[in-house]
């Protein structure tokens, strides 16, 4: 859904109570709780949503996502906790394709009625710099 630009798809791979995170590593490893980008709620999610294909001006850009096998660390009370490597390349209409972002997931991950679902995704980038403005979900 995120790579094809298929934003309103993106929600539904979260419950209603959830969290999204964008955050540094440094931040991330010592605790911090500041983030770049911080959603608590799959409500929150789509406002992101309307922001990106209603209100938000920006030039073009398409992502393409590059992500590692995920690793199980443990599985408690059916929740299951997982991690994977991700980069993201940014291509602009006239420019070359670029590294735009690279980190690791950390995910819980929830059994639905609807299938497996995210309670949290949290975005951890390795760069201490990242671009001006980070629109479309890492």
């Amino acid at each position: 859904a995120v790579d094809s630009g298929h934003w309103n798809l993106w929600p539904d791979f979260f419950i209603d109570e959830c969290v999204y995170k964008l955050q540094a590593r440094e931040n991330h490893e010592r605790g911090f709780p500041l983030a770049t980008l911080s959603l608590t709620s799959k409500g929150m999610l789509k406002d992101r949503v309307y922001g990106i294909s209603e209100t938000i001006y920006h030039d073009p850009y398409y992502q393409r996502h590059v992500v590692g096998a995920p690793i199980v660390r443990q599985v408690v009370n059916g929740r299951i906790h997982s991690e994977a490597n991700y980069a993201v390349f940014r291509t602009k209409l006239d420019q070359e394709s670029t590294v735009f972002n690279v980190g690791r997931y950390i995910d819980t991950i929830v059994h639905t009625a609807e299938g497996l679902k995210f309670a949290e995704r949290l975005c951890v980038f390795d760069s201490e710099m990242i671009p001006n403005s980070i629109i479309y979900p890492i």
